[in-house]
């Protein structure tokens, strides 16, 4: 694992701007903030972006949570988020939780229309029945239990409480008191427990189309220790073999994935739910922060499982193509690809048309089209500074960088789904239009006045650099065919002195430039010259006839 300490910069700790979560859904994005806010954009049918409309929002734009009779000032803090493929969820620090987006399936926690706005989904705990499963097991009582985690797939959601207890609700599989109950999904839309958990701490699970894994600890084990004793667990359908169990049977109740039990040697600490196949990292034991693993399994016909081929698997196995001695922070799965993050900042997705996830039918005019069955690196290797997470939608993928203070996406840009601004394609990852608004609080006491005053001109000049910014990794990706990455591709001179000598920093990046950069540099070079020659070509042309038109008319 490289050393990042030197690539690191100082950033200020402003926990308006900096994102600690992100979670896409089919077309449309939600983060969370440090400050406990949440942000959205992309297609908003079916209120999916909880903002009170369904218009698409192009850029992020603020969730706002009301509880009713809540007092002046006071407002929700949510501590996390997820998206379904047209719902969102949210958990705020007390153990709330809201939903908001499609309901068909019951999914937002009630049975009713759609909510625009984020629904809070009442009287959690206090199902009929759920008492007892909790209390037979000696853990805590209802009373004593809030919400923690939210997850959502498809059309299903799922939370797990502060004791370790796994909730679902929508499109899910029934319990039923048969030995082998049929798996026959249906409509739930009251929040109900998974028994067969009880006693045990669930510590992450994830839900595709209408599969479920999670990763279950034993007893007393915290969020925040180590996943070593931890068991995977899979239920759901089955027919793509995207369970692991080894066939493509249905399961109605959890069962282990026998590849990761405890004598396996390997510990898992990330999973992901595509729409029918599972991804997941881990790491050997006795080196939790050592080299790690990227496994899938499931649906493979569009090369979503990185295998270099376009079979499914029952059986989980390694993507081999991944480089070796790296340590992966983060997976997800898009609709029919995969994406991981490493430690170091490199990106490698596969899957449907060049991992991007896009479909069939899209415009390539740069890149080359097709399935990409083995691990590509994106944008041709560009490093991201300290990474945090990535997050697949559908057709895109979003990645949190700079320790959150930076986004970056890429993928199918339909319906402002990217957050860019815009509604095209981006085959690159490109910045999103992040902070959307400055927040700024200072210690002093300021007048009104001047404190409104200098906020707008802060907000002016933020949103004047972000635009630069943004413009110049639009030009630094079409000159060398990666994003603007900060620091080191700003120029040497300009950065210890201020004073750009072009000339100089012109002969030093023609000699530290590779053959294909030079090339696309050529080609960008003679079309600029080509448009310029025209364009002064036509001013001449323009000022001929305007000489001409003078001296034949007539005179008096």
């Amino acid at each position: 694992m490289e050393d990042q300490a030197a690539a690191a910069i100082p950033i200020s700790e402003d926990l308006s701007r900096k994102i600690i979560s992100i979670a896409a859904g089919e077309a449309h994005t939600i983060v969370l903030t440090g400050d406990g806010c949440v942000y959205s954009w992309g297609r908003g049918m079916f209120g999916r972006l909880g903002t009170g409309k369904e218009s698409d929002e192009l850029v992020p734009v603020r969730v706002e949570f009301e509880f009713s009779g809540q007092v002046a000032g006071d407002r929700a803090r949510i501590v996390g988020i997820a998206a379904g493929a047209y719902h969102s969820l949210a958990v705020s620090d007390d153990g709330s939780v809201w939903s908001w987006g499609y309901n068909i399936y019951g999914q937002l926690g009630f049975d009713g229309e759609n909510s625009l706005a984020p629904y809070l989904i009442k009287s959690f705990f206090e199902q009929e029945g759920s008492s007892s499963s909790l209390n037979d097991s000696g853990r805590e009582t209802r009373s004593d239990l809030k919400v923690c985690t939210v997850k959502a797939g498809s059309m299903m959601s799922l939370a797990i409480d502060s004791v370790g207890g796994l909730w679902m609700w929508g499109n899910v599989p029934p319990q039923d008191s048969g030995p082998e109950p049929p798996v026959s999904f249906t409509g739930i839309p009251i929040p109900f427990p998974i028994p067969e958990f009880h006693g045990r701490t669930v510590l992450k699970v994830a839900c595709g189309d209408e599969h479920v894994v999670a990763l279950v600890g034993p007893s007393g084990i915290h969020k925040d220790n180590s996943y070593d004793d931890s068991v995977l667990y899979s239920w759901g359908n089955n027919h793509r073999g995207q369970l692991g169990l080894g066939d493509r049977e249905r399961r109605a109740i959890p069962q282990i994935v026998e590849t990761f039990n405890q004598d396996s040697g390997l510990t898992v600490y990330d999973i992901a739910c595509g729409a029918h196949h599972t991804a997941l990292l881990t790491c050997k034991k006795e080196n939790p922060k050592g080299p790690s693993n990227c496994w899938t399994f499931g649906f493979g016909e569009n090369g979503q499982l990185g295998h270099g081929s376009t079979k499914s698997s029952s059986i989980p196995e390694p993507v081999s193509e991944l480089p070796e001695h790296t340590y992966l922070v983060s997976v997800d799965c898009g609709l029919f690809h995969t994406s991981v993050v490493s430690s170091n900042g490199y990106v490698w997705s596969w899957g449907m048309e060049r991992g991007l996830g896009l479909c069939p039918d899209v415009n390539f005019t740069e890149v080359e089209a097709g399935d990409d069955s083995v691990p590509r690196k994106i944008s041709g290797g560009s490093r991201f500074r300290d990474p945090v997470q990535v997050s697949c939608g559908a057709a895109h993928t979003v990645l949190v960088a700079n320790g959150g203070y930076k986004l970056w996406s890429w993928g199918r840009g339909r319906n402002g789904v990217l957050g860019s601004g815009d509604v095209s394609d981006h085959y690159v990852p490109t910045l999103v239009f992040w902070p959307n608004e400055l927040k700024s609080e200072k210690e002093e006491v300021v007048p009104d006045d001047e404190k409104s005053a200098s906020t707008e001109e802060m907000k002016r000049l933020e949103s004047k650099l972000m635009v630069m910014e943004r413009y110049a990794s639009i030009l630094h990706g079409s000159i060398f065919g990666k994003p603007f990455n900060e620091e080191e591709d700003i120029p040497y001179s300009l950065r210890v002195s201020g004073y750009f000598d072009m000339g100089k920093e012109w002969g030093e990046m023609l000699e530290s430039a590779d053959k294909s950069q030079l090339m696309r540099l050529q080609a960008f070079y003679e079309d600029m010259i080509g448009r310029v020659k025209d364009k002064v070509l036509q001013r001449r042309i323009q000022e001929i006839m305007k000489d001409c038109l003078q001296s034949s008319a007539p005179r008096h």
